[in-house]
């Protein structure tokens, strides 16, 4: 079985078995066996790897470039969604740095809870230096977080901090230069449909990809049953200012309405990210951001005094030299 491909997550969470310290196997090498057990026709690996979840097992590797057989005991995965979740954002912010030439920074909200507000801060700590920003909401399972990242997105620069050794700060801290652009689509959901429509309604930014979901009613899954399972039920609805209870059973439309065709899925093509890109870039064109000019700061270094002394070593006066 030849090995095609090795995701490419964190290093420290939800790596790859394959990319694990002094495991020297490459895209292209031939799986032999697992646990001794040679694989073949009729003995696949899915087979051998029946109830090893979270495991160590050990597999013979042979070598693509070199043909020597290598044993090597790696832990395998208990799910490969996080993994796999992490190689496709880091593809997309590659892609945007690239393709905008390092004007863009980006980020996607995979949901709007605790998981979803830590990546958030995973990347945007880091992502908010470049001029703009594309935010992906797309396939947002919702939550209850989407004001503080909102507020967080409303910031602007109307200062900076200028260090004697360091580098320039902004005030506030983490502040967007430039335009923003948000992406979303028909999988974007409850606080994603909420988060799309208010990034309009705020006038962050232009929103492009494709009507959300449109189910915005909450519940409070607090009512607890004796075997474990939770009850809820419909609590809290939501009104906008401008189209009142409209966000419900129809989601919010995009600016620019984008779809992702089957060929496009197929060809791993993203038209929606482009149009964001284009947008922002066109964005930055008309209106480039631009640090002040900070050659001219003040000169504040205290005055330097001399004293003087008369016969009897007592100070007579001071003297500003």
């Amino acid at each position: 079985y030849r090995i095609v491909h090795i995701i490419k997550s964190d290093s420290w969470k939800y790596a790859s078995p394959l990319n694990s310290p002094g495991v020297e196997v490459n895209e292209g090498d031939f799986l032999i066996s697992i646990n001794g057990e040679k694989l073949g026709k009729k003995v696949t690996p899915n087979a051998l790897l029946v109830n090893q979840a979270n495991n160590i097992v050990s597999i013979a590797v042979r070598s693509a470039a070199t043909g020597k057989t290598n044993v090597f005991n790696v832990k395998t995965f208990t799910g490969l969604t996080n993994a796999r979740y992490r190689e496709c954002v880091e593809k997309r912010r590659e892609y945007v740095h690239k393709k905008s030439k390092g004007k863009l920074g980006y980020v996607h909200i995979p949901d709007m809870g605790p998981n979803g507000f830590s990546e958030f801060h995973r990347y945007y700590i880091h992502e908010v230096k470049f001029p703009g920003m594309i935010v992906d909401l797309r396939d947002n399972r919702g939550g209850h977080v989407s004001q503080l990242l909102l507020e967080k997105l409303s910031r602007r620069q109307y200062g900076y901090d200028i260090s004697r050794y360091g580098s320039i700060g902004t005030y506030p801290s983490h502040s967007v230069a430039g335009p923003m652009v948000a992406v979303t689509d028909e999988h974007a959901g409850s606080d994603g449909d909420i988060f799309s429509h208010q990034f309009k309604q705020m006038k962050l930014g232009v929103l492009v990809g494709k009507r959300t979901w449109g189910g915005v009613i909450g519940i409070n899954p607090r009512l607890a049953l004796a075997d474990g399972t939770l009850t809820s039920q419909p609590e809290y609805a939501t009104y906008m200012k401008d189209v009142g209870w409209k966000v419900e059973n129809y989601g919010t439309d995009p600016d620019v309405e984008v779809d992702i065709a089957p060929q496009d899925f197929v060809r791993g093509k993203d038209p929606q990210l482009d149009k964001a890109i284009e947008i922002a870039l066109n964005q930055l064109k008309k209106k480039p951001v631009k640090l002040p000019d900070f050659k001219d700061k003040p000169k504040l270094s205290l005055p330097v005094f001399e004293m003087n002394y008369n016969g009897n070593g007592k100070s007579k006066e001071y003297e500003d030299v």
